[in-house]
């Protein structure tokens, strides 16, 4: 499966007071945990411009996103029009720091034979989101500002919510609590959805 994994860093940490991505857990940047979990893939990050230094010191190939006002559809359609056409996507978001290369491989052995492909638990969508090559000729259509979920529910596309329960797809950093208790789930051997 051709795939590339594209880690949507690109959101203004407004509620943190600093870079959060840069932020460690367990001794290691967000960013950098999000990104090792997909090394095995070929990547590409949208980032702010404050973080691109970062990214491209990684040795990951980076797009700077001038406008994050404009949402994660605007970052992806960015990721899209450098990725080459018949290549799958798997959107990663580096605010969710608990995502492990497990989750990674169980997200793109669910998706064979579908167009789009999510962790779910309890009714709640979470990442790596992977749309196919057909699914990547709807993004185009998504108004900017509007939300992935009218892509996600799209009828016309072959759509599967994963049942998985790893914490890693569903937990993320938004502010000083969620970032206390990320740090404390990356101490555990398991911890449970049910936690957040």
């Amino acid at each position: 499966m051709n795939v590339t994994a594209v880690v949507l860093a690109a959101g203004e940490s407004n509620r943190m007071g600093e870079p959060k991505l840069l932020l460690e857990i367990g001794g290691t940047p967000m960013l950098a945990r999000v990104l090792a979990a997909c090394a095995h893939l070929p990547r590409l990050v949208v980032a702010s411009p404050n973080l691109r230094p970062f990214v491209e010191a990684s040795g990951v190939r980076c797009i700077a996103n001038d406008r994050p006002e404009a949402g994660m559809a605007h970052s992806i359609a960015l990721a899209d029009a450098a990725t080459e056409a018949e290549s799958a996507l798997l959107v990663l978001l580096g605010d969710k720091p608990l995502v492990s290369r497990a989750l990674v491989d169980a997200v793109l052995e669910g998706a064979r034979g579908f167009d789009i492909c999510f962790p779910e638990h309890d009714g709640i969508g979470g990442h790596p989101v992977f749309f196919s090559a057909r699914a990547r000729e709807r993004l185009a259509q998504i108004p900017i500002g509007d939300s992935l979920r009218l892509l996600r529910d799209d009828p016309t596309l072959r759509r599967r919510a994963l049942p998985i329960e790893d914490i890693g797809a569903y937990a993320d950093v938004d502010d000083p609590a969620s970032l206390r208790r990320a740090r404390g789930y990356a101490n555990r051997e398991h911890p449970s959805p049910r936690s957040i």
